[in-house]
């Protein structure tokens, strides 16, 4: 099968956007970053767009002709702020409106885009106790599934109109850099490493290396619909708390109760980001014959502290 060699991203600047970038570019790729207005443009071929007024920069689309593939990772962060009702709608409106502008991008290139993939999360299926979730199960109940049922949806009408998506599910995407990973690294190492309520909430991670290479061979080899990219081996949030800690020769014997985190997070927060169940599979991705290079946690970790080291 050909490569794709003609990519756009948007989310770029975030941690899996800058990752996927330098893989793009470490393999030969040409790349079209899509940037905020007046933000310094990282190659020769850019997209300035703006969601949060519908802009889109017709002059680049021009120069841009069309594209390959579309990477869509844009999208405010959901664990950055206590979830008000305004961060809320911010959090949906920058997903669904984003994606709504993609369909003037798609329309308006000269030459089209071949392939969209567009992230969404394991949010989809809300929480499940110890429910095995492969990409057959139904939709889940809370604010999160509702996002990303709706962040999906968004694609419906480039999907009728014959462009191939993919529905990008992510789990918890450990690194060093980013994401929740960093901001447990130093509470691990000092000696405070603590299990998150029960403990017995299922957790599905996948590391950085592992969610950019899944996101080269789904654009790679064209994989539409909805895609799990998780591990395939999800374990509690004791066992995850318990191989961390074990991981940086400390111990974890404290515990935090869920009482506490609502009250420091608010209580929907804290349910649907630290003590929902998700025992989540990547069918979908091995039945298409992706190998992981990490597998496990155990494996994730020990790449990753190695490197930070």
């Amino acid at each position: 099968m050909g490569r794709v060699v003609h990519i756009g991203v948007t989310g770029s600047s975030g941690l899996i956007g800058g990752a996927l970038l330098a893989a793009l570019g470490h393999r030969g790729d040409t790349v079209v970053p899509f940037v905020r207005p007046g933000s310094p443009a990282r190659s020769e071929l850019c997209v300035r767009w703006d969601p949060s007024s519908a802009y889109v920069d017709e002059t680049d689309l021009r120069e841009v002709g069309g594209l390959d593939a579309l990477v869509h990772l844009a999208g405010a962060g959901i664990g950055d702020h206590r979830w008000t009702e305004s961060r809320k709608h911010v959090i949906l409106s920058s997903r669904v409106d984003s994606t709504r502008l993609l369909e003037r991008v798609i329309d308006t290139l000269p030459e089209g885009v071949g392939f969209l993939a567009s992230a969404s999360a394991i949010g989809w299926y809300g929480d499940r106790g110890v429910e095995v979730l492969d990409e057959t199960s139904s939709r889940g109940d809370g604010f999160l599934a509702d996002v990303c049922h709706r962040w999906e949806g968004a694609t419906d009408a480039l999907a009728s109109r014959g462009t191939p998506v993919a529905h990008v599910r992510s789990g918890i995407v450990l690194s060093a850099r980013g994401g929740a990973l960093k901001k447990q690294l130093p509470l691990f190492r000092a000696g405070f490493g603590a299990t998150l309520g029960s403990g017995r909430q299922w957790m599905s991670p996948i590391s950085l290396d592992d969610e950019v290479r899944a996101i080269l061979w789904i654009i790679d080899h064209r994989l539409s619909g909805p895609i799990n990219l998780v591990a395939p081996a999800p374990l509690t949030n004791r066992d995850f708390t318990d191989e961390l800690a074990s991981a940086l020769h400390r111990r974890a014997f404290l515990s935090i109760p869920s009482p506490v985190l609502g009250a420091a997070l608010g209580q929907e927060m804290a349910q649907e980001l630290l003590l929902v169940s998700q025992r989540v599979l990547p069918t979908r991705l091995q039945a298409s014959g992706f190998d992981f290079a990490y597998p496990d946690t155990t494996s994730a970790l020990r790449a990753i502290l190695a490197r930070s080291n």
